[in-house]
């Protein structure tokens, strides 16, 4: 196996992101078309979708909490 340069590894990891997105939706649909269940965070809430197409609100999500790319968060103490 040869040696990937710098230009070849940018490229595959620049795809990443496209790849994940065609995985989860693969597995999205074959799940669904085995008869299973799926459940997904969609506008705030938590989704469950039936094989038969419909779908219903488990319960709603709370609000993401924004940060920062470098920052360090630390829990609270209970």
């Amino acid at each position: 196996m040869k040696a990937l340069d710098e230009k070849a590894m940018t490229y595959l990891e620049a795809r990443i992101p496209e790849l994940a997105e065609g995985a989860v939706k693969q597995a999205y649909c074959k799940h669904l078309a085995a008869g299973r269940t799926v459940v997904e965070a969609v506008h705030g809430q938590l989704i469950e979708s039936f094989p038969d197409g419909t779908s219903r609100v488990i319960k709603p999500l709370a609000a993401p909490t924004p940060v920062v790319p470098g920052q360090r968060r630390e829990r609270g103490k209970r």
